[in-house]
């Protein structure tokens, strides 16, 4: 069987916006049909293009070559060297003209525009057996681990959301993105959600909030903004003035409900969570200033069996574990509690790293900040932990925010210490790995 790479009802109809340009769908055909024959004869191929449009057009490319894309969200020299020899003949197909990777480079940077349009081309298909992708963890606690993605679960799960998200065929959105095409969420929810539910996204990747409103501005209505906590946070607070916004998507970490109902008020737009893993890929929504439950997508249901929750459905390969805990009303509807590695067990008590930076992120004053565990399980000790945290709070104290703290949270998960930063380590992704977490507790002060 075989499913379309895009679904747009008219090859006229807008994929992407380029530096001004609006680029169609019959425009994004050429462009794939370009670049296909181009690429070298391999199996495997790292996307490692930055340019949003420049990576959907090597995506398609590479699935009409029959090759894999592989999609560390994360570029260091220890997971190419890896890569690198564990695939063979892997290359790399880059529009940076810099890019150091110690791999065979393939530059498409004067790929892209080259042929003109024809009105009435072919839409490519793409076998739904076919592996499009290899997505990776994050590597926030260890080296990135691959799963690999079949075009037709691909297909239906970002099918799956735009009809949840209201992104379906005649609706029009233009989607701008804070997150990078690498990562599984901006993958499915910047890229593949246009592509297939005939929707447009904006080819940059905006990270300070002026760059994300003036992004914003540049496209016409209906406009979706796909983001984090740490970007939302940020945009919402520093740009006074915003053009208007009719859909906002989050995605990475559990949000905040205050930073929620602040966000819907200031925007009169609908803010919807989004809950998925690499391993997953997207699973679930909420809209948080409305509850706390989750509800899956049609066709994806969860079970429990032996403390460990499960998904399955026709958009998941196999059934796959989730490494969160996850409080189930039904085979659809559940509470998240944190992640199962992120429970905290101290003097008899236990919470999550989620609810603890929760609790801090909610003090006024806080712009941003994590806990981290200092120290894992001791000899003699149980299941215990010693924990540290870090902020940025330009108006606190360390001593202001921990009586703060006192007022929320357990004495016993106090941090010792608590740092003030002016900023913290976080990726692309806005994600905080937990050895640079670490490294900022030992050098930064306490005052």
């Amino acid at each position: 069987m075989q499913l379309p790479l895009i679904t747009h009802a008219r090859l006229s109809d807008p994929v992407a916006y380029l530096q001004g340009k609006v680029i169609s769908a019959a425009q994004y055909i050429a462009d794939v049909q370009y670049c296909a024959p181009r690429l070298p004869a391999a199996a495997y191929v790292l996307l490692a293009c930055q340019d949003r449009y420049a990576f959907a057009v090597g995506f398609g490319a590479a699935q009409l070559r029959g090759q894999s894309c592989l999609l560390p969200s994360t570029h260091t020299e220890e997971l190419i060297a890896q890569l690198a020899s564990t695939h063979e003949a892997l290359y790399c197909l880059t529009d940076d003209a810099a890019c150091s990777f110690a791999l065979p480079q393939t530059q498409m940077g004067d790929w892209l525009l080259q042929v003109p349009a024809e009105p009435a081309a072919p839409i490519p298909m793409i076998a739904t057996s076919h592996v499009a992708a290899y997505v990776f963890t994050s590597g926030s606690t260890g080296l990135p681990l691959p799963h690999r993605k079949t075009w037709g679960k691909l297909v239906v799960n970002v099918q799956s959301e735009g009809k949840r998200l209201g992104i379906v065929a005649g609706s029009g959105y233009a989607i701008v993105g804070t997150v990078p095409p690498q990562h599984m969420y901006g993958f499915e929810s910047t890229v593949l959600i246009a592509l297939q539910n005939g929707a447009a996204f904006e080819s940059g990747k905006p990270f300070y909030p002026a760059d994300i409103e003036h992004a914003m501005a540049s496209l016409p209505r209906p406009r979706a903004l796909v983001t984090t906590p740490f970007h939302l946070r940020a945009f919402i607070t520093e740009v006074q003035t915003l053009s208007p916004i009719d859909l906002l998507v989050c995605a990475t970490a559990p949000l905040a409900k205050p930073l929620a109902e602040l966000v819907e008020q200031k925007t009169a737009a609908q803010l919807l969570e989004i809950y998925g893993s690499t391993e997953t890929g997207q699973l679930a929504t909420r809209r948080t200033t409305a509850t706390a439950e989750w509800t899956t997508f049609d066709g994806i249901q969860i079970h429990q069996t032996e403390g460990t929750s499960l998904a399955s459905g026709l958009q998941i390969e196999g059934s796959v574990p989730i490494n969160d805990v996850l409080e189930l009303h039904s085979e659809r509807v559940f509470i998240l509690h944190g992640r199962t590695a992120d429970m905290v067990n101290i003097a008899g008590k236990s919470t999550t790293l989620d609810h603890l930076n929760h609790q801090l992120l909610s003090i006024p004053g806080v712009e941003d900040g994590a806990f981290v565990v200092q120290s894992a399980a001791t000899e003699g000790m149980g299941n215990t932990a010693r924990l540290a945290a870090v902020a940025v709070a330009p108006t606190h104290t360390a001593d202001s925010l921990q009586r703060e703290l006192r007022r929320r949270i357990a004495t016993a998960f106090l941090p010792r210490p608590l740092k003030l930063v002016a900023s913290l380590p976080r990726n692309g992704t806005s994600k905080l790995p937990r050895e640079a977490l670490l490294a900022l507790v030992k050098t930064a002060s306490t005052d």
